[in-house]
C-alpha cells in the first residue's frame, strides 16, 4: 500500500470516528431530553453540560451587577482571540471586549489567514485592538503566537465565537488585586445561540480541586490567570487540539497554583453548528483519555468518573436550583 492511499484511509478512518462519537453525543442528547425531568437525566446531562435548556431568548445585560469600579492601580490584562473563518460572530466577540473599556487592556486578535472575511472586518477596527493574520498549527499555536512578548499581569483567551459580559474585566481586575494569593479564577457562565440569544446558563459551586482530575468543568471562556502562571507551566502545548485549556488547568494545578470560582457570570459560550466542540468530539475523547492517563495513573472508565465526579455534580444541580429558584443571586 503506497503512502498516499494510506494517508486518505487514515483520514477516511478519522472522520468515521467523529461521526460515530458525534452520534454516539446526539443520541446522549436525546435521551437526556426525553426524560428531561428524571433524576436519571440530571445524572447522564448535569445542568452544568446541558447547553439549550429553554427556548432562545433576549440575554438582558442591564440585569446584571453593574460594574464595579476600576482600581486605580488597574493591572494589565492581555486577552488574545485566536480565530479561523469566524467572521459572522468574530465582530460580537471583539466588541464585548473593547466596549468594557478597561483602561489597562493589550487584546490581540490571531487570525489562521482566514479566507471568510474576517480581514475586512479587523481591518475596520482601528486602534481598539492589534491583530495578526497568517497560517499557523491550530488554536493552541495562534494562541502562543498572540501572547508572544506581551508583558502583562493577567492573561485570558477568548474564542472567536464567544464574549464577555460588561463588567467582567473591571470585576476580575478587582479581584485580583485585593486576593493577591489567587492565581486563577473562573466563573459562572451563559449560553447563547448562533444569533446571541440565550438558550441556558451554568452555575458552578465552589472550585474541587479532585473532581477536576476526572473531569473539565472549569469553563474556559471565563478563566483569567496571573502571568506567574504562564511563566512557570509555560505556555499552551500544542500537542492539544481539543483539551488545551484542561491541559493548561490540569498543570497549573499540579503546580501548586490557587484556584477559586467567582460568584458572578462572566462570559457566554456559542452553541453553534460549526463548533469545534462538537466536530472535534472524537479527537477530544483521546486527549481526555491522555490527560487522565497522565494525572491519574490509569485511564477511567465512565462509570468511574461519574462516580468520582458525583459529589461535585450534587452541588453543580442544588446550585443551578438554587439560582433558578432566587436562594442564589448573581
Amino acid at each position: 500500500m503506497d503512502k498516499e492511499l494510506r494517508q486518505r484511509l487514515d483520514q477516511r478512518l478519522e472522520q468515521l470516528e467523529n461521526r460515530v462519537a458525534l452520534l454516539e453525543r446526539n443520541l446522549d442528547l436525546v435521551a437526556a431530553g426525553q426524560r428531561r425531568t428524571s433524576l436519571r437525566s440530571l445524572w447522564r446531562r448535569p445542568p452544568m453540560w446541558t447547553f439549550e435548556q429553554y427556548p432562545p431568548r433576549l440575554l438582558n445585560f442591564n440585569a446584571f451587577k453593574p460594574a464595579p469600579a476600576i482600581p486605580a492601580n488597574a493591572p494589565r490584562i492581555a486577552m488574545v482571540t485566536p480565530s479561523y473563518n469566524h467572521g459572522q460572530y468574530l465582530g460580537a466577540t471583539i466588541d464585548s471586549i473593547v466596549s468594557q473599556a478597561y483602561p489597562n487592556l493589550y487584546y490581540h486578535v490571531q487570525d489562521g489567514a482566514s479566507i471568510d472575511g474576517t480581514i475586512d472586518l479587523l481591518r475596520s477596527c482601528g486602534d481598539g485592538l492589534s491583530w495578526k493574520s497568517e497560517p499557523d498549527k491550530g488554536q493552541s499555536s495562534a494562541i502562543n503566537l498572540g501572547f508572544a512578548g506581551v508583558d502583562c499581569e493577567i492573561m485570558a483567551y477568548l474564542n472567536s465565537d464567544d464574549i464577555l459580559l460588561p463588567g467582567t474585566l473591571a470585576y476580575v481586575a478587582n479581584y485580583f488585586v485585593s486576593h493577591p494569593d489567587v492565581d486563577i479564577v473562573y466563573g459562572n457562565r451563559i449560553f447563547i445561540d448562533r444569533e446571541g440569544l440565550e438558550v441556558g446558563r451554568a452555575v458552578l459551586p465552589r472550585h474541587d480541586g479532585k473532581a477536576l482530575q476526572y473531569a473539565d468543568y472549569i469553563p474556559q471562556e471565563t478563566m483569567f490567570w496571573r502571568k506567574r502562571v504562564w511563566d512557570r507551566i509555560g505556555p499552551i502545548d500544542e500537542n492539544f487540539h481539543f483539551a488545551l485549556d484542561w491541559d493548561f488547568i490540569l498543570r497549573a494545578q499540579a503546580a501548586g497554583f490557587k484556584f477559586v470560582r467567582l460568584p458572578r457570570f462572566l462570559s457566554c459560550f456559542r452553541i453553534h453548528d460549526a463548533q469545534k466542540t462538537a466536530a472535534t468530539y472524537a479527537v477530544g475523547a483521546r486527549e481526555m483519555g491522555i490527560l487522565r492517563q497522565r494525572v491519574l495513573g490509569f485511564e477511567p472508565t465512565h462509570m468511574q468518573i461519574r462516580r468520582a465526579i458525583a459529589p461535585y455534580l450534587v452541588q453543580q444541580v442544588a446550585y443551578h436550583y438554587g439560582y433558578k429558584l432566587g436562594l442564589l443571586r448573581y
